[in-house]
Formats: structure tokens, sequence, C-alpha cells
């Protein structure tokens, strides 16, 4: 195989990403048909790009002409159109989430696994320079023992882009607000450095918004080695804030305004806090430069990596696989804010399952809508 033919289901919003930077970024790669469900949308599209349009997700992977798909639908067919790829033979690369529910991307999973296929993710903030220098700093030890760990991560959206489709913050067409849609990038860099967490508490809200999703959300959290943290996210403010601080007994480690910060503590916390005769004082503090790689990042590299880990079996840079952890911390948030109560890691997948299954089913909510099918324009073709 010389390049890899790539079939993009879902081309009426990121699907256009996918499909810009196939063909203007990735030479191992060719776009060899696209897929929607509005007729209308499938013929432009492939009409634009030359390429044979489907309305059927089945029928393109029946097709003959792909050897790989991206699925850049809304999150409920995400699991279902990946695991019809997995049984056809074909390479998987999904958009974020990778599902609404761990149950359905346990099974999601479990089909990649069986069939031996590359699978991978579109978490495209784990290509940039200032994310790769963090899980360096974290990866390295430095840090110590972690004892606190924050993020705070807010974005704004006008409610003209939740009126512009029917399954927008919606519980049955879109599962979640803030959290299944905006927040997955920032929740996978805090799993990333992290890990998931034991134990968290959240509080959700639908506050700026006519929706019926939350639109912010914050969660109190705790980590197996006894570390505590908090998450804050929302569609609410402008500008918005991407900040993470990682405290440790060896040093504390913070991201903002596009800059990685590391001073490290000498001696560290706990043995000064221990060991110190005087009533006042803190432990040295020194400030280290951290290298920032001048890199190639966003959605292109993710697709090209993908397309090389199947030609070459170049190791994926967003697996898959890993895009079960943010969307257990993302049912964990909503599931507690919902009932009021923490919730315990893993998730519990029946009880989770049935808990949306009825809001889906019991839901009265109505919204005026003014469809558009619109790419962001900070991401096509990137």
């Amino acid at each position: 195989m010389d390049k890899v033919r790539v079939g993009v289901i879902g081309v009426g919003g990121m699907g256009t990403g996918h499909c810009e930077g196939l063909t203007k970024n990735v030479p191992e790669a060719q776009l060899a048909a696209v897929c929607d469900i509005d007729p209308k949308v499938a013929d432009e599209k492939a009409a634009h790009y030359g390429v044979p349009g489907f309305t059927n997700h089945k029928a393109l992977i029946r097709s003959g002409l792909v050897d790989a798909i991206t699925v850049a639908t809304p999150h409920y067919f995400h699991p279902p159109i990946a695991i019809d790829g997995f049984h056809a033979g074909l390479h998987v690369l999904s958009e974020k989430p990778i599902g609404v529910t761990v149950k359905a991307a346990d099974a999601m999973l479990a089909a990649a696994k069986e069939s031996g296929l590359v699978f991978g993710v579109m978490y495209q903030s784990r290509t940039s320079g200032a994310i790769k220098a963090l899980k360096r700093v974290v990866d390295s030890g430095v840090l110590g023992r972690v004892y606190r760990a924050a993020m705070v991560e807010t974005h704004y959206r006008t409610q003209a882009y939740y009126d512009s489709a029917t399954w927008r913050a919606t519980w049955k067409g879109e599962g979640g607000g803030v959290l299944l849609n905006q927040s997955p990038h920032g929740i996978d860099v805090f799993m990333l450095l992290m890990g998931l967490p034991k134990r968290l508490q959240a509080v959700t809200r639908t506050w700026r918004h006519h929706i019926e999703v939350e639109d912010e959300a914050s969660a109190l959290i705790e980590w197996e080695n006894g570390a505590t943290g908090y998450y804050h996210t929302s569609t609410n403010e402008a500008p918005g804030t991407y900040l993470i601080e990682i405290c440790g007994d060896g040093g504390k480690l913070t991201y903002g305004g596009g800059s990685v910060k590391l001073t490290t503590m000498n001696p560290p916390v706990d043995v000064f806090t221990r060991d110190a005769t005087k009533m006042w004082g803190e432990p040295e503090k020194t400030e280290v430069p951290i290298e920032i790689e001048q890199c190639p990042s966003g959605h292109s590299v993710i697709l090209r990596n993908w397309v090389r880990a199947i030609l070459y079996g170049e190791p994926l840079v967003s697996p898959g696989a890993e895009g079960i952890k943010s969307l257990e911390f993302i049912n964990a948030v909503i599931l507690s804010g919902a009932t009021g109560k923490p919730v315990d890691f893993p998730v519990p997948r029946e009880r989770y399952e049935r808990w949306i299954r009825m809001k889906a089913r019991t839901s009265t909510f109505r919204k005026d809508v003014h469809e558009q099918r619109e790419t962001d324009p900070k991401h096509v073709g990137r």
C-alpha cells in the first residue's frame, strides 16, 4: 500500500477539517470518499473534493473504496460506526470524545483490539510543544510526590452556536454539554498528566444558555496517592482561560498563557516541613528553564501520524484506547453533578447507561433551531 485511502464520515462540521487536512497536509493519504446523512451536504462535499459521496456509512464501508475511515458525526454515533469499520477490516480514527458513555466506548475498544487494526482519536492538543514539555517534566519525576493538581479550562459559545442543530446540547442528541463537546481536549491533557482519579465530587449547572445540558462544571478530585485537586470548565467566559498547576514535594509546574514554568524546591517540601528548626521560612526555590519544542501541531499532525501508523507502524500520538480516560472523567463529573454525590472510579457502567437513557427518554426540552453546519474556522486545514 503506497497510500491509505480514507473515507470521512460526517462532513457537515469537523469532518470538513479532516478532508482539508488529508488533502493538504497528509501526503501518505488519499481522500477517497465522503459520507453525510444530509444528501445536500454529501453531494456538495463529494463534488468539492472530486470523490464519491454517500449518505449511509455502511454503504461507504462496504464500497471497497477505502482502507480506513475517520468518524466526525455527533458523539452517539462514534462507537457504532467505528465498530462497523473494524468489523469490515478498516482502520479507524474517531473525533473526540470516542463516545457518550463508557459502556459504549468499552465495546468500541473491544472491537478495535479484536480487529488488530489501527485505532486513533483526535486529541490534537497532544501535538503541542507546550503539552509535550509538561508531559516530559511530569514523567521525569522532578516534582516528586504530587499532592495537588488543578485545571481551569473555559470557553465561550453563543446561543446561535447551540441553536445551529437539533442534536446540540441535548441529552438525546449530544449526551452532554461543555464536558462532552468543548472540554475533552483539556481533560485528555489533564488525565495524560495526572491519570484517572480515585473519586470526585462535582457541581454542574446550566447558567448562561437556553440548553438542557451543562454549560459549566466544577469538580473536587482525589487521586489514589492522596493528591487532591480541582477542575473547572464552561462555555460562559470570554476570553477563555487555559491554566494547569501540578504541585509536588520537589517542585511546582504551571502552564498558562502559552508558557510552561517549573520551580524546584531544595530540600523537598515534605523534608523541609519535617526537619526545619526555624519558625519561618520555606525551601529554596529555583526557576528551571523549560524548552518548548517548536513543532507542527493540530489536527493534521494527528491525521498524518495515524496514517503513518497504518503504513509503517509509527507509534500513535493519540491512541484510541486512551480516549476512554477522558470519557470516564466526563461521565463521572456529569453523574456526580446530577446526583450531588461523589462518584468513584471506575464509573459504574450500567448505572450511567440507565441514567442517561432516562434523561433522553423523559426530556421535554424544546429550542428554536436555525440550522448552520459550519466548521470552526480555527481548525480547518490544520
